[in-house]
C-alpha cells in the first residue's frame, strides 16, 4: 500500500498539462458496447479506474488495446451480459454497462455497484429510466436483472439532474425504438463528451449542452473515434495547489468554461488569473487568501468533486468560510484528517465552518476517498515540516501521476511503497 511523503512549504511554479477526464472515460468506454465494430478513444488517462473498466469490459468479451493514452475497443463479439460483483464492486461507474447491454442484447445482469466509501448514492434514477423505456427490472442476490425484447422511447423526467442516470439512459435510448425525451438532464461536460461520441457512432441526439435531450432511436451504431476531454477536476486541483502554496503556475489543456465556477471563486479569494484557450495561470505569490463561502451544485455550479480541495485552501485563508455540499450530504471525511494538520474546522450535517489559521503543521493523515486524498495532499504541500498521506490508492483512481506533476512544479513529494505504515 503506497503513501506520499510531502515536505511542505515550497511555492509551486512552472507549467503542467492536464490528463484526460476520468469521469468522461468511464462513460465513453461502456458506450463502445453499443457498436458492432472498433472504437478509438484518444487522450484516455492512465488510471486505476480505467484499468478496472478494462477488466470489466474484457470479462464481457470486448477486445481492448491500451497504449500511449489511446484505447482501441472492439465490441463485435460480446460473449456474455453479466457484470460480476468481483469487478463492479471496485467502482460505481460500472453500472454504466447496464444501458448498453440491455438495449443491444435485451438482457443485462449487473452487480449493484461499489466505489467510494462515503454516502448513500442510490441508482434508483438509472433503474427508473430503464423501466420507462420498457425494461423489466428485478433485484436478486445483489444483482440488477434487466430484460426487454426491445426498448421503446419514452418521456423521462429526472427529479434531480443525475450525471450517471443521464448517461445510462442516453446510451439505452440510442438503440430504442422511437423517440426519447429526457427532461432535467445533467449538463456536465462529461455528458457532452458522451453525446459527441454517440452521435459520431450514428446516434441521433439533439439538445447538447442543455437540460432537455431528445434521442431518436436508430437500428445500429458503429465504431467511431472520439477525444476524451481534459479533466476539469484535476485542473482545479492543480490550480488550488498553486494557490495554497502561494505560487504561480500555468495549467495547460483544460477548458476554462468547464471550470468557470471554480475560477470565479479563486478570483474572489484574491488570486490573480490569466485565462486563454491554451492555459489557465494562477498567481497567488503576493496575496493573502480571503475566506470565501462555497455551496456545491450541479454543473455549471461549483463541483462537489472540488469541495474537499477548496476546504484545504480555506484552512489557511483570512477569516471564516462556510462550505455546503448540496449534492452529497456526508462528504466531509477529509475534515477530521485536516484537524490533525492544525486546521480549525467544524462540521454539522452537510455544512462545514472553516476558520483560517496562520499555519498548518505536518502529520500522518489517512485518505478516505478520491477527492479527500487530493485535499490532504494540497494541505500537506502548504504545511510546515513533513506530511504523510496514507492510502493514496484512492488518489490513483482519479489522478494520473499526480506526484510526478507536482514535482515538475517544484513540490517535494515522494511515493513510498510498502505493505504497512
Amino acid at each position: 500500500m503506497d503513501k506520499f511523503v510531502i515536505k511542505g512549504g515550497r511555492k509551486l511554479s512552472g507549467e503542467v498539462k492536464v490528463s484526460g477526464a476520468k469521469n468522461a472515460s468511464l462513460a465513453l468506454m461502456p458506450a463502445a458496447l453499443l457498436a458492432d465494430g472498433e472504437s478509438t478513444l484518444t487522450n484516455t488517462p492512465v488510471l486505476n479506474d480505467v484499468y478496472s473498466m478494462i477488466k470489466l469490459l474484457s470479462q464481457l468479451g470486448v477486445e481492448i488495446k491500451f497504449d500511449n493514452h489511446v484505447l482501441n475497443i472492439n465490441a463485435s463479439n460480446i460473449t456474455n451480459q453479466i457484470a460480476p460483483y468481483e469487478l463492479v464492486k471496485k467502482m460505481r461507474a460500472s453500472v454504466y454497462v447496464l444501458g448498453p447491454l440491455l438495449t443491444r442484447f435485451g438482457f443485462a445482469k449487473v452487480s449493484l455497484p461499489g466505489g467510494c466509501a462515503w454516502g448513500p448514492r442510490p441508482i434508483n434514477l438509472h433503474l427508473e429510466g430503464m423501466k420507462k423505456l420498457g425494461a423489466e427490472i428485478s433485484l436478486e442476490e445483489g444483482y440488477i436483472i434487466a430484460k426487454a425484447k426491445k426498448l421503446t422511447g419514452a418521456k423521462i423526467n429526472f427529479d434531480v439532474p443525475s450525471v450517471g442516470a443521464t448517461g445510462n439512459v442516453l446510451m439505452a435510448a440510442s438503440l430504442a425504438k422511437g423517440t426519447t425525451l429526457i427532461n432535467n438532464a445533467a449538463m456536465e461536460p462529461e455528458i457532452t463528451n458522451l453525446i459527441q461520441y454517440l452521435n459520431k457512432m450514428g446516434a441521433r441526439i439533439s439538445g447538447i449542452n442543455s437540460s432537455i435531450l431528445e434521442i431518436e432511436g436508430v437500428d445500429n451504431l458503429y465504431g467511431a473515434e472520439v477525444e476524451t476531454i481534459c479533466d476539469r477536476i484535476e485542473a482545479g486541483t492543480l490550480l488550488i495547489a498553486g494557490a495554497i502554496t502561494k505560487g504561480k503556475i500555468k495549467v495547460f489543456g483544460a477548458d476554462y468554461l468547464h471550470l468557470y465556477s471554480v475560477l470565479a471563486k479563486l478570483e474572489d479569494a484574491g488570486c490573480k488569473l490569466h485565462i486563454n484557450k491554451e492555459f489557465i495561470e494562477v498567481d497567488a505569490s503576493n496575496i493573502s487568501i480571503k475566506s470565501i463561502d462555497v455551496t456545491t451544485n450541479v454543473f455549471p455550479g461549483f463541483p462537489t468533486d472540488m469541495q474537499a480541495q477548496w476546504m484545504a485552501l480555506m484552512t489557511l485563508a483570512d477569516g471564516v468560510s462556510i462550505i455546503q455540499d448540496t449534492i452529497y450530504l456526508d462528504r466531509f471525511g477529509h475534515a477530521p484528517e485536516m484537524l490533525r494538520l492544525g486546521a480549525d474546522i467544524s462540521v454539522h450535517e452537510n455544512r462545514a465552518t472553516v476558520k483560517g489559521v496562520k499555519k498548518l503543521m505536518g502529520a500522518k493523515v489517512m485518505s478516505t476517498d478520491l477527492r479527500a486524498s487530493a485535499s490532504l495532499v494540497l494541505a500537506g504541500l502548504a504545511a510546515e515540516s513533513t506530511t504523510e498521506v496514507l492510502r493514496v490508492y484512492h488518489l490513483d483512481r482519479g489522478y494520473e501521476k499526480m506526484e510526478v506533476k507536482l514535482k515538475t512544479l517544484g513540490a517535494d513529494i515522494e511515493r513510498v511503497t510498502g505493505s504497512e505504515f
